[in-house]
């Protein structure tokens, strides 16, 4: 038995040299012409970011801040003077359409003066000043009962300084929205 299984492993051995030596025939390669290649590409994902900040539209129409802004809230005078310029006028040209918008809407017309003078003389002078702004206004159409005056003389100067140019801007009637404005 001995003998056999020596065969037998013999044969085995052998088999299995064989059967490593023996290389396959190598198939043939077919060499194709390579195809195109087309990349599709994703298109990236934009974030769509919505707009919260709302327009720019200006200030509300019958607002204060629309009278101030797109008609102009005060008018100058020249040195110890209450005539009303023609840049004066036309700034009251412009607030009396507006008033017209806005019926509801009263006013108070300040009369004020550069801290030259006396207290008496510049309070009387204030007076005229506001008093020909509201005279100039009513002939515009604008109904008196609508419009308040008042002198401030210098107690309420709006540039501060002991020169021209302060002096200059604190000559002035200041038209007040007191009542009826939106906002």
């Amino acid at each position: 038995m001995r003998k056999l299984m020596m065969t037998s492993a013999s044969i085995a051995v052998f088999i299995g040299v064989a059967a490593c030596s023996s290389t396959p025939e190598p198939e043939p390669v077919i060499v194709d012409e390579p195809e195109e290649v087309v990349v599709i590409e994703e298109p990236e994902e934009v974030e769509v970011v919505e707009d919260t900040m709302p327009a720019v539209t200006g200030p509300v129409r019958g607002s204060l801040e629309d009278f101030q802004v797109n008609v102009g809230d005060r008018v100058y005078f020249d040195l110890d003077q209450y005539r009303l310029t023609t840049d004066a006028q036309n700034i009251l040209k412009r607030q009396a359409a507006w008033l017209a918008s806005y019926p509801n809407v009263n006013i108070l017309v300040a009369g004020n003066c550069d801290e030259r003078g006396t207290r008496e003389y510049n309070l009387a002078l204030g007076e005229r000043r506001a008093s020909v702004v509201k005279n100039y206004l009513v002939d515009l159409g604008v109904d008196p009962a609508r419009i308040q005056t008042v002198s401030y003389g210098k107690e309420r100067p709006i540039a501060l300084g002991s020169n021209e140019a302060s002096w200059a801007q604190n000559r002035n009637g200041f038209t007040q929205l007191i009542s009826g404005a939106v906002g």
